[in-house]
């Protein structure tokens, strides 16, 4: 089979595997009652009270199927990768879960949750810079170089596993925002991935062109588990992927950049991400220090739609902004 046949199959297979089990999922969602509660001052979203979520795992699930049906498990970069995934998405699961348990917004407390990142992100990173196939390299001018951080890879790494899983995180606000960005992220990532694999099979280097080849089925069966996701997440939402779903993507989003050695690439294609991330310390900084918001709320996405911005076109901007800085990383990496 043509490998690049075998990357389309990967995804097809992730994509049915994962309508098969959405409604499934959804049900026992409901008979568990494992409803969203939505805060109290999202007052635009009071109609989604009760949502179900866990929708993590019906792109967490296939994809992990997926990996293990094309033998990713003799790859140390995809299994990795998978771990990674389901790691950050046990994380999210204890953290809805007691907000389901709860009936509340509440889960994890801020410290439980980031001291189990942090862990998972210190392994990972050690992992990392131990691998053979990534190494303490990073790629600087966007690929036109490589930069040796030595000692300081570890640290790099854990910032941008805690950074991205968090980012991720706060970019889930509304029906398919985070589900649409994410896919086009792992889309971008995909061509540098394949790119990486036919430059290494042409070079003869079988070991590292196998490597991305199995990372590339990982990503792709995510992709294609994503897209049935958002069948069932665009507005009007049936499901919620939940921290669930949202910290195993932003696990997911770190290592696939730092697997390529491309993590700075991830600032330009993640640039919305990236936009919540900043809303939000602008926001807290600005009240603690001059007691004045500079947006209506943060994140972004909801100062735009107390600003009168329909959800569907925030969502439509995002994946836009996000699609075009795609394109822009791939002409200058």
């Amino acid at each position: 089979m043509n490998t690049l046949t075998r990357f389309l199959i990967a995804g097809v297979v992730g994509f049915f595997i994962a309508m098969f089990i959405a409604p499934m999922i959804i049900k026992v969602a409901k008979r568990l009652k494992a409803g969203q509660s939505i805060l109290s001052y999202v007052n635009q979203h009071n109609g989604k009270e009760g949502t179900p979520t866990f929708g993590g795992f019906i792109f967490i699930i296939p994809t992990i199927i997926t990996w293990a049906i094309f033998g990713g498990y003799k790859s140390s970069l995809a299994t990795t990768f998978i771990l990674i995934l389901f790691a950050y998405g046990v994380i999210g699961f204890l953290d809805d879960f007691i907000k389901v348990k709860t009936s509340k917004n509440e889960g994890l407390k801020p410290y439980q949750k980031i001291i189990a990142q942090l862990a998972v992100a210190i392994i990972a990173s050690f992992f990392s810079a131990k691998n053979e196939f990534v190494g303490e390299s990073i790629a600087l001018n966007f690929g036109a170089e490589e930069w040796f951080l030595g000692d300081f890879y570890i640290p790099f790494a854990v910032v941008t596993f805690i950074a991205m899983s968090n980012a991720v995180n706060l970019t889930d606000g509304l029906d398919g925002l985070a589900g649409g960005t994410v896919s086009i992220y792992m889309t971008t990532f995909v061509v540098i991935i394949i790119t990486l694999f036919l430059e290494a099979t042409s070079l003869g280097n079988t070991l590292y062109a196998n490597e991305m080849s199995a990372l590339c089925v990982s990503v792709i069966a995510l992709i294609g588990g994503l897209l049935a996701f958002l069948w069932f997440n665009s507005s009007k939402a049936s499901v919620f992927m939940g921290d669930t779903g949202s910290l195993a993507l932003g696990g997911a989003c770190a290592s696939v950049a730092l697997f390529v050695r491309n993590p700075l690439i991830s600032i330009l294609v993640g640039i919305m991400f990236v936009v919540s991330c900043i809303s939000v310390i602008v926001q807290v900084l600005s009240f603690k220090i001059r007691k004045k918001r500079v947006f209506l709320m943060a994140p972004f996405h909801h100062h735009l739609e107390l600003k009168g911005v329909n959800e569907e076109k925030i969502v439509a901007y995002y994946s836009i902004i996000t699609a075009l800085a795609g394109v822009v990383a791939l002409i200058i990496i």
